[in-house]
């Protein structure tokens, strides 16, 4: 639907450039060639920051690549967490996707030097420094979505697709340690895990399930470029490398 008009309508930010999870086929094909030019200079994997590049180049956005706060490409007033995971086949209806979302420390967000003296409140704590994270970036941007991008072992085969990037309810989860000493949320009304938390370094993971309006997309495998003639079309002399 189309924004309401309002007398405060000055406050309105950006207008989408497409409805969420309704990607036009035009950035499917940029996203495509860019992956496409990656295989071609020899690259085996796409890093969280590549994602970001690809999709900032393909809607005519900003890349911030900042390592802090979860706007990662920004539109105008819009902003995207950009996510990409690695899965055997991206294609089928049934993957279960873990998001590593940051770090959440809540011994320097609450002084909790034990987390597993009292793991209900440690989880309350990590959602709620998470929730604040949120605030923070809808100060500046709105909307503000997920963007996920899901890769096979041989980069050929991908799904994307597009999540809200929503503040949690603490009180709506449960937390348990798992057998590796970590703490995992449990969703009280399904009963299944949506979040992981590493007292070791304090890395948040969101658990995610795909959806099934997801766009599905293939590459071709294209030929690696030649080092020796890359050099030679560019005029690369040992001149360029200066040593110091």
């Amino acid at each position: 639907m189309k924004h309401p008009r309002l007398r405060d309508s000055k406050r309105l930010l950006t207008l989408e450039p497409y409805p969420m999870n309704e990607i036009p086929d035009e950035i499917i094909k940029k996203i495509g060639k860019r992956l496409v030019y990656m295989l071609c200079v020899g690259r085996t994997d796409i890093s969280g920051d590549d994602w970001g590049n690809i999709f900032a180049d393909a809607i005519n956005g900003t890349h911030l690549l900042s390592p802090v706060g979860i706007a990662d490409v920004v539109y105008e007033k819009m902003a995207w967490s950009m996510k990409t995971v690695k899965v055997s086949n991206p294609h089928r209806d049934d993957c279960s996707l873990r998001l590593i979302s940051g770090r959440c420390s809540p011994d320097y967000s609450y002084g909790i030097t034990d987390p597993h003296e009292d793991i209900q409140k440690t989880g309350r704590a990590v959602l709620t420094i998470w929730n604040e994270r949120v605030n923070i970036a809808y100060d500046y941007y709105n909307p503000l979505r997920t963007s996920i991008l899901v890769r096979s072992n041989d980069l050929l085969t991908y799904c994307l697709f597009e999540e809200e990037n929503h503040r949690y309810v603490a009180n709506h989860f449960y937390w348990k340690e798992n057998k590796n000493g970590n703490l995992v949320g449990i969703d009280l009304a399904t009963g299944e895990q949506r979040f992981t938390w590493q007292p070791h370094g304090s890395q948040f993971t969101i658990h995610t399930k795909m959806p099934k309006d997801v766009v599905k997309f293939k590459i071709k495998q294209p030929p690696i470029l030649d080092m020796e003639e890359t050099l030679n079309q560019i005029k690369f002399n040992e001149d360029w490398v200066e040593i110091l």
